[in-house]
């Protein structure tokens, strides 16, 4: 390999580099002071200027988006698991849990991701992930309605917004377990046929 195609692929390199430093450390901080985070702190200690951040991620919903999809195996991990129940009740269930515990993976998470699933604004990268999540939840209400437990007219996008309803309240930390166990008691009946109630 000769000195200037080394050089020429040197860049791509460090590009990757910072790349990736600016993730670990942005999940670093997302973990320890919230999403509201300052982006100007997590450059610091990737160990590059704000505007190598701004480069990779224009905005804290870009950085935010690519920190999430790092952590996406867990989500996925989890649907394995929940495929092997056979019940499409408690499917649901598990996942509306499983979802709740991803928005609480950071403090504030829930904000962004409520407002990119309403499109607010065009062009967010979290509407991305919000949608695919809606989609994915959308396919777990369906098997449970023609199973005949979730009422008609439950749609996903109402139980995504449960659920990251349940993780904001969650991250407030007003309230204990008991309490948020019976909110999740009151979403299901929510959306539970009647005959399925009891």
């Amino acid at each position: 390999m000769g000195a200037k195609e080394q050089q020429g692929r040197r860049p791509r390199a460090d590009v990757q580099r910072n790349r990736a430093a600016l993730l670990d450390a942005a999940q670093r901080h997302f973990l320890r002071y919230g999403v509201g985070t300052s982006l100007e702190a997590v450059a610091k200690e990737a160990g590059v200027g704000p505007g190598t951040l701004y480069r990779h991620f224009p905005t804290r919903e870009a950085l935010l988006a690519s920190v999430l999809q790092t952590r996406s195996e867990e989500l996925v991990a989890r649907q394995a698991e929940i495929a092997r129940l056979g019940d499409a009740a408690e499917a649901l269930v598990q996942w509306l849990r499983a979802m709740e515990e991803y928005f609480s993976s950071f403090s504030g998470l829930p904000e962004p991701l409520m407002a990119a699933a309403r499109a607010e604004e065009p062009g967010n990268p979290l509407t991305v992930p919000c949608d695919t999540l809606i989609a994915t939840t959308d396919e777990y209400v369906r098997a449970a309605q023609l199973a005949g437990h979730v009422r008609p007219g439950v749609k996903g996008y109402d139980l995504f917004l449960a659920a990251c309803s349940v993780a904001w309240i969650k991250g407030t930390g007003a309230t204990g377990e008991e309490s948020l166990d019976r909110l999740r008691a009151l979403i299901e009946i929510g959306y539970r046929e009647r005959d399925d109630e009891a």
